[in-house]
């Protein structure tokens, strides 16, 4: 199984258990220790803020913070050198860590587009088999979980299990169950200033020039436009540049991601299309950012002209996140994703 791909690992970058140092975001890691400290650890956890920012890497380092017998006052979240339980983690071999991901469905080869409620289920038989012990469960990302899952999650939220910390990340905590989100206390991770940026980046195996502006402070955003994110960027700006969706240029950029072998073209692409929708809206609030190129100025200024348009770029945004997670988990087309997305903006556009 060593050539399953992991859901919660960016392209060839480090898994975030395999990622030591947390870089900008202190004031979470604070808090948390504050938890700790004061005898007030809280059962669920809600780690949120933008993709690529550390919430994964932070839930990994509490998980090996608490399940390496820290202190009873500490100092920081790094965990007991040379713990025997740390190579158990990396291995995903520790008994007491369960970690609940998108699984890999054998019949199509691929993975699942959602969390199953048979994947929730396990947590019934890891709890009874690993009783006596702290627990970890890490979420990543809860997201991706369908209702039933959901519900599971919910339910062990209400009723945790004694010494068990739930994580959950996640990017779009909106689309969680209210109920989820007020069971949770919020660590929230906010974009990476260059300096912590640019090593993160480094960290990950990017090279520093990937750390640019336009990846707004997230490692995530630059190891995608270092890999062909900023090329797919640029055509999509191109394709609004004339006033009316270049309609040719457009089929291609959908087609690019057609079937299995356009899997992590589509993601570039939608990660993309989610940026132009983010710098748009923004725009209309501000004005474009002093990064953006004079096309991209003269697009993001067209669309967004004032703020009316603004609150509609970020509805929109919201709506074609929502269409394509749904459109992925039904095993849509990547193409006709990507077409749809960008119909919508064209149709959008035309009434701004």
């Amino acid at each position: 199984m060593n050539d399953v791909p992991e859901p919660d690992r960016l392209g060839d970058a480090p898994h975030p258990r395999h990622t030591d140092r947390l870089f900008g975001q202190e004031a979470a890691e604070a808090t948390f220790l504050q938890a700790w400290n004061t005898g007030r650890l809280h059962h669920g956890w809600l780690l949120t803020g933008p993709l690529g920012v550390g919430k994964a890497t932070l839930a990994w380092r509490i998980a090996r913070f608490l399940l390496t017998d820290p202190p009873e006052q500490a100092t920081s979240l790094d965990p007991v050198a040379d713990h025997p339980a740390l190579p158990r983690i990396r291995a995903l071999s520790e008994p007491g860590l369960m970690l609940l991901r998108r699984p890999w469905d054998e019949k199509t080869k691929k993975l699942r587009a959602e969390i199953t409620v048979d994947e929730a289920r396990r947590l019934g038989g890891f709890f009874a088999m690993s009783a006596g012990g702290r627990r970890v469960v890490i979420v990543d990302a809860a997201d991706d979980l369908n209702r039933n899952a959901a519900n599971a999650i919910l339910k062990l939220l209400e009723e945790p299990p004694a010494l068990a910390t739930l994580i959950l990340v996640s990017h779009q905590p909106a689309r969680l169950l209210p109920t989820i989100r007020s069971r949770c206390r919020v660590l929230r991770l906010g974009p990476l200033a260059p300096d912590a940026l640019e090593a993160a980046v480094v960290q990950a195996g990017g090279a520093p020039e990937a750390a640019s502006a336009l990846a707004e402070g997230s490692t995530g955003a630059a190891l995608l436009l270092a890999e062909g994110g900023a090329e797919i960027y640029e055509t999509l700006v191109a394709l609004y540049t004339p006033g009316q969706m270049d309609r040719g240029r457009a089929r291609q950029l959908a087609d690019a991601c057609a079937g299995r072998a356009g899997a992590e073209r589509l993601d570039a692409t939608l990660a993309a299309i989610d940026r132009l929708l983010h710098r748009t809206a923004c725009a209309g609030l501000l004005g474009p950012p002093d990064d953006a190129t004079a096309a991209e100025a003269a697009v993001l200024s067209r669309l967004a002209p004032h703020d009316a348009a603004a609150r509609d770029w970020a509805a929109l945004s919201q709506q074609i996140a929502d269409r394509a997670a749904h459109a992925r988990a039904v095993n849509v087309d990547p193409a006709a994703i990507v077409w749809d997305a960008l119909a919508r903006i064209d149709a959008q556009a035309r009434r701004v």
